[in-house]
């Protein structure tokens, strides 16, 4: 073992980086779909040894703070080709947004694929960077990585508007146990402890150095951690039942129309036709025909046409729907401002909502999405992005507009609903702790369909399964083409349709449970971890 080790740790140019490059890459294999939780070992032990390697960080002379600018700039490097191989792999598809309208996008496919990873790596290189300015021999390192690889983790979900997409403590939130962690500390504090765990293995090369015991510290704690989450997740689930809400009975709607020249508004009557008739369907998984539907759940943006704007749109829904309530996306738009002068064209805003329809095709209550998704929904640095020949995926002059407010949805029958439109629903923290008080549920509107047969309709999922575990709420999910799912506030499924398919999925909703921890202080929580977390590696520090 010992030369293996030395391999990795001596290890200097293109070697490094393809082992850095290599190690990231296999760590992807525990997330969804494949959900392999022990993969991130590779990569976080190979990140200790591969540290260990900079300038002289195993001598025993290092000092405990600080770091030369050739560590720092080798420590940065590593982080980049790890994180660069851990995001490639884990977000190549999606490429497949790029296809959607190929004689558009097709062109700028390598630069999506490569190009946002090659961004997202750089957080991973400042965490590695912060990790060296702390290192030390021994297994206070392992501490150091975690805090240091958590912020940066923990940054990337916030700054730039945010991508956290796939963050480390995935590799536990794929994991119905283990993910119960997150109603404690939510998916910052659960990236926190899976860097613990998995980098903690790294330290048995030191009892081959003799540099400690036949345990070193920090595996002892990282056994002790996941055997704690076990513990914790066990009980949790088996105290946890999943009551429902008496006198709601929901029908999600999975279209499985093609993200393609189909969606196109001369298509849209028939469209609507192919939803209400499957809305009308007979279930074929498991649903009980004989109970009356009380609302049914129709996915993000599901017209391609603006519904208010519709009369015969609207008329048709109203004489389907008879008494059960329709919630919907649907964009929509808003004029801004008044034609001033003769010829002048009127500003209208446009926006990705979603909307609360009742008897008589009335329009009850809109939500319009505040978090956007960049080249999506807008441009950003649009001037001088246009410029170049650069636009949106969707078809909307300008782009979306943002949302002002988060607020909580009234639904006739429904306790109060937070909706989350597609993107919004892999933020942790999202819902005020003043919001949920009053809120009974989440839903998840979606359209995965530009990314195809491929894992990020998966992941996406379980990102939004993860939500469902912090807050304490159950959610509900509508997929244009797939994962609809009900799931409880545990994160368990009540039902689900596979991806690629179209059909309905009938369900009683499940009733909330007690605001957790992290729901009653989603700041708060998992900043509390972090600085004991560097109280434990300052202390370690001066007694050394």
């Amino acid at each position: 073992m010992i030369n293996f080790v030395y391999a990795i740790t001596l290890s200097y140019g293109w070697k490094r980086r393809a082992i850095a490059f290599s190690s990231g890459a296999f760590g992807a294999l525990a997330l969804a779909p494949v959900d392999f939780w022990p993969a991130m070992l590779v990569p976080l032990v190979v990140s200790v040894w591969l540290l260990d390697g900079v300038g002289s960080a195993v001598s025993k002379k290092v000092r405990p703070f600080g770091a030369d600018r050739r560590s720092l700039r080798e420590a940065t490097g590593i982080g980049w080709w790890l994180g660069f191989g851990y995001f490639l792999a884990g977000l190549w598809w999606l490429g497949a947004a790029f296809l959607v309208e190929a004689a558009d996008f097709a062109w700028a496919l390598p630069f999506g694929v490569a190009g946002l990873p090659a961004i997202l790596a750089c957080f991973t290189a400042a965490g590695f960077g912060l990790a060296r300015f702390f290192w030390c021999a021994g297994s206070s390192r392992i501490l150091a990585l975690a805090l240091s690889l958590g912020i940066a983790e923990w940054l990337r979900g916030v700054l730039f508007t945010g991508f956290p997409w796939n963050a480390i403590g995935m590799a536990f939130g794929g994991n119905l146990v283990l993910a119960q962690t997150a109603s404690l500390v939510g998916l910052n504090g659960l990236t926190f402890l899976a860097i613990l765990v998995f980098a903690s293995p790294a330290t048995l090369a030191d009892v081959y150095m003799r540099r400690e015991g036949i345990l070193t510290p920090a595996l002892m704690a990282g056994i002790a951690l996941l055997s704690a989450m076990t513990f914790f997740g066990t009980l949790r689930l088996w105290q946890g039942a999943s009551a429902s809400q008496p006198g709601v009975r929901l029908r999600i709607m999975q279209p499985n129309t093609p993200q393609d020249e189909k969606f196109r508004p001369e298509n849209g009557d028939a469209i609507l036709t192919h939803y209400l008739e499957l809305s009308d369907r007979a279930t074929t998984n498991g649903g009980d025909a004989s109970v009356e539907i009380t609302h049914l759940i129709w996915p993000e943006s599901a017209f391609p046409f603006f519904l208010a704007r519709e009369a015969q749109a609207l008329s048709r829904i109203s004489g389907a729907l008879g008494n059960r309530i329709l919630v919907t996306g649907a964009a929509r738009m808003e004029l801004i401002g008044a034609a001033r002068l003769p010829g002048e064209i009127a500003k209208v805003a446009y926006y990705n909502a979603v909307q609360v329809l009742g008897r008589a095709g009335m329009v009850l209550d809109t939500y319009d999405k505040v978090h956007l998704v960049p080249f999506g929904e807008y441009l950003p640095f649009s001037g001088l992005l246009e410029s170049i020949g650069l636009r949106h995926f969707v078809h909307i002059p300008g782009g979306f507009e943002p949302g002002a407010v988060r607020k909580l949805l009234d639904v006739p029958g429904l306790p109060g609903v937070f909706p989350l439109v597609c993107y919004e629903a892999v933020f942790p923290g999202v819902l005020d702790p003043q919001l949920r008080r009053d809120a009974g549920m989440l839903i998840n509107v979606t359209n995965d369909g530009w990314f195809g047969m491929t894992a990020g309709p998966h992941q996406h999922l379980a990102q939004s399964r993860l939500r469902a575990v912090e807050e304490g709420l159950p959610i509900v999910r509508a997929a244009n083409t797939g994962i609809s799912a009900i799931i409880d506030p545990y994160g368990r499924f009540i039902g689900r349709l596979p991806l690629g398919v179209e059909g309905v999925l009938d369900g009683n909703l499940p009733a909330p449970i007690a605001s957790p921890l992290f729901a009653r202080w989603p700041i708060v929580a998992p900043l509390a971890l972090f600085l004991l977390g560097l109280l434990a590696l300052l202390v370690t520090r001066l007694r050394r």
